[in-house]
């Protein structure tokens, strides 16, 4: 008698079903997992054998072959064991075989059989409420798993549970969500004293998800803006919400299946590897360019980074989406992420302080800035040197709007462009915008484009520099409540635009 029980196996974000065949066939006593398994699915075995037996399950004197299909795709992670186990006890007749047929399993099993939580099971809830199929996970991962409403999600807490599901001894409730993790306590852009041009470029970024790139000597308040980034940023929609928890839950990030609405903040170490960066090592896991998808990305320190990490964002940033190549395998992950750079102008620090800087002045800033390519520069749409604050200034009242004032403006202007792309699907905010669909949207008034005109013929501004003029400006003019690019919003943009640290490669 073939059984079959149906489970997953990770493609990026995507869950792919899987079937596991389980045959018992005469010959010798053994085990046989096939299918491309990777170490810890060829593992299952022993972990399946010792919670069968700890049930008082023995398995019978004959060939157990079970098949992972289809045969030709990787199969990775722990999550393997329930499927495999219930397979198994569906080929012994202890479980009603067609009750298989309508359940998604994942779950990995302890030599006691109770079970242990996996990662994934969002998006395993996703590919179950596809195909019309319940999924059954273990009891840690309910919460997660159920914020899928159209899944019909149900969490055994060990193997005895889901087999008394299965024969009716004890039917398994349906789950319910977690809760909706609160919003971190975000710091307030009141706080830092001055840098009113800072602010603003901030809250433009913020705006149309512009990437910034601050430059500044130590302690001018560079890493101070970037955490308050998050304070003036829109939560996360239902549809963004879903699709970021999705890349947190393959990570493990989620805490307690809850799901947060408040957008994503990274900031890893300059030490960091392309892997971490950009996603890959073991199972291809996605990397903080993934997890920051529909957040920020802040990476201070930026010319420090290894120059096969920054060369390696060029192509993400650009597309949306990263593709972690492999042998066997392509792995993509969405990264849609708004990249906050902050960088000292020389590797000292004070090559804009006449007092301070070194004598090497100005072959530091050269040599430390020009470690950021040309075209890595080049796609940052909005540049601002950040001068340092005076002593005297910090006893001075706090000056500029609060964060929830400028939160505010920043979610009208995001409802501005959300109701303009309405009918262009892929395009959410003016960052997104290109082509025909950015010059129908962010072409400006006729001194708009003599200006424009003008500085991209003075300074050379390449293709991408143009367009990326072309969107700040629409984004400034959408915080401004204008259904027309003018003359001022183009200008403000190209200050942004050409504001050249010491040092930097243009």
């Amino acid at each position: 008698m073939l059984a079959r029980a149906r489970t997953v196996a990770f493609d990026g974000i995507e869950a792919r079903l899987v079937e596991a065949q389980c045959v018992l066939t005469p010959g010798l006593p053994s085990f046989q997992l096939v299918g491309l398994p990777d170490k810890a699915v060829s593992e299952a075995r022993e972990r399946v054998r010792a919670a069968l037996s700890t049930l008082s399950i023995g398995l019978p004197p004959k060939r157990i072959t079970v098949n992972l299909s289809p045969a030709d795709l990787p199969k990775e992670g722990s999550h393997f064991d329930l499927p495999i186990a219930l397979s198994l006890l569906a080929a012994l007749g202890i479980i009603p075989a067609e009750d298989l047929a309508n359940c998604v399993s994942m779950g990995e099993l302890s030599l006691d059989g109770t079970l242990v939580p996996v990662v994934g099971a969002l998006p395993a809830a996703m590919t179950a409420a596809a195909e019309d199929c319940a999924l059954l996970c273990p009891s840690a991962c309910g919460a997660e798993a159920a914020w899928v409403g159209a899944a019909r999600v149900h969490a055994p807490a060990s193997l005895t549970e889901a087999i008394h599901h299965f024969t009716g001894k004890a039917p398994l409730p349906r789950a319910t969500p977690g809760e909706v993790m609160p919003d971190p306590t975000s710091r307030d852009m009141r706080d830092v004293k001055g840098q009113e041009r800072a602010k603003r470029a901030l809250e433009i970024a913020a705006a149309g998800r512009h990437h910034l790139m601050m430059v500044g000597s130590p302690g001018s308040g560079k890493s101070m803006l970037a955490a308050r980034m998050p304070g003036i940023l829109p939560p996360l929609s239902p549809a963004e919400a879903l699709e970021t928890s999705m890349i947190h839950s393959l990570a493990g990030l989620l805490d307690e299946g809850g799901i947060s609405r408040s957008r994503p903040f990274r900031e890893p170490h300059h030490t960091a590897s392309v892997a971490a960066i950009v996603g890959g090592g073991r199972n291809a896991r996605p990397g903080e360019i993934s997890l920051a998808h529909n957040g920020v990305l802040f990476l201070d320190e930026f010319p420090e980074f290894p120059r096969t990490v920054l060369e390696t964002l060029r192509q993400p940033i650009e597309t949306g989406e990263v593709i972690v190549a492999r042998a066997n395998a392509h792995t993509r992950y969405p990264c849609r992420f708004l990249l906050v750079a902050a960088a000292n102008p020389c590797r000292c620090g004070y090559l804009a302080e006449p007092a301070r800087a070194c004598n090497r002045a100005p072959a530091c800033g050269e040599e430390y800035l020009g470690r950021i390519s040309g075209p890595l520069m080049d796609r940052f749409d909005l540049r601002l040197e950040v001068p340092p604050v005076a002593w005297s200034d910090l006893d001075l009242p706090a000056t500029g709007d609060r964060s929830a004032t400028i939160a505010a403006r920043v979610a009208q202007a995001r409802a501005r462009q959300e109701a303009r792309f309405a009918d262009h699907p892929g395009v959410r905010v003016n960052a997104d915008a290109e082509g025909a669909v950015l010059e129908a949207v962010a072409t400006p008034d006729a001194e708009g484009r003599a200006l424009l005109a003008r500085v991209a013929d003075r300074f050379g501004l390449t293709a991408r520099g143009y367009h990326r003029v072309l969107r700040v400006a629409r984004t400034i003019a959408d915080l401004d409540a204008s259904a027309e690019v003018r003359l001022p919003h183009v200008a403000e943009a190209v200050s942004f635009r050409l504001t050249q640290p010491a040092g930097s490669p243009e």
